[in-house]
């Protein structure tokens, strides 16, 4: 039952991106990187698919998705750097339900990036749950734009082309335990790269 339920899913969401093409990658991937819950497993693993089918292009898709990932990132970079800290919680807390959003999330991607600093703007991109509203943090602290942007391109693209590639080479086969054990990988790279970088900058500041 249940292969046969996953089976029809996996064909519907290849359909979906079938028919709506690189727009439909671009579109879903600027909200997946937004306010709103929709993860982009969904487009870049099929996406990825259909590439090994010859019917989209890797560097095509990887081009939309990075696209999108930049326009969510951004729009949720000026909407914290105009409304402030105190606004956006409070719109969190009225309202964050729909979009799965919770006061706790908001806090936790808060904290992080304040212990972190600047470079969570790139592993936090590779992390579970944080990855969405990482860039909140970084337009409260008013975030130089260029750094924001490249540290941010930098993990929404090595997230985008893994996705695109497990499709690729896994398709609808794809085992569970591969996501966890990149997830695993992503998240000790990430504190590798987290304490490697405050080292560099404990230097520098002395």
């Amino acid at each position: 039952m249940l292969p046969d339920l996953f089976l029809s899913l996996w064909a519907t969401l290849l359909s979906v991106i079938s028919s709506t093409g690189y727009l439909g990658i671009l579109i879903g991937m600027t909200i997946e990187s937004s306010f709103f819950p929709f993860p982009s497993e969904i487009i870049l693993i099929p996406a990825g698919a259909l590439a090994a089918k010859g019917e989209m292009s890797v560097p095509i898709i990887f081009l939309m998705a990075l696209l999108g990932s930049m326009v969510g990132a951004l729009i949720n970079y000026f909407l914290a750097l105009f409304l402030g800290r105190a606004t956006i919680a409070l719109l969190v807390k009225k309202y964050g339900k729909f979009c799965l959003i919770s006061k706790e999330k908001l806090t936790r991607s808060d904290k992080y990036f304040s212990k972190h600093g600047e470079i969570t703007t790139f592993v936090g991109r590779l992390i579970p749950v944080i990855r969405q509203l990482i860039s909140l943090p970084a337009g409260f602290s008013r975030m130089n734009l260029f750094k924001f942007s490249l540290f941010t391109a930098l993990g929404a693209g090595i997230w985008s082309i893994l996705l695109i590639y497990m499709g690729y080479f896994f398709g609808s086969s794809i085992d569970p335990s591969i996501k966890t054990n990149i997830t695993i990988v992503l998240l000790l790279a990430s504190a590798i790269i987290v304490i490697v970088y405050k080292i560099i900058k404990k230097k520098k500041d002395h």
